[in-house]
């Protein structure tokens, strides 16, 4: 008795595995922009912040090109996968800045 899943349960979970995937990604791209960001207020200079600023734009941009880039050989599905990404990058960057940011 090896019976098949549904292919509707199939699709399904493609979309929840995907989500999850992207909210983890996102998640660890966040984490790596605290850290630059730590980093340069820490040096207490304009030009570093500037700088760090900068690397965080492209490790954003490169970790979404990323998802892209991996969309036909990933097998699930992009749209959740990109979604996931975006959000868990946006939210959790304005997290780590909140955090970053109150008194000690």
């Amino acid at each position: 008795m090896n019976k098949k899943p549904p292919e509707r349960m199939q699709n399904n979970m493609k979309y929840a595995v995907g989500a999850l995937l992207g909210l983890l990604w996102g998640a660890i791209l966040a984490w790596i922009n605290s850290r630059i960001n730590k980093k340069a207020i820490a040096k207490n200079s304009t030009k570093a912040v500037l700088t760090a600023n900068a690397v965080r734009m492209l490790i954003d941009i490169a970790g979404l090109a990323t998802v892209f880039l991996l969309r036909n050989i990933l097998p699930f599905n992009f749209e959740a996968t990109i979604v996931g990404t975006a959000a868990s990058l946006g939210l959790l960057t304005v997290y780590f800045a909140y955090r970053l940011s109150r008194p000690e």
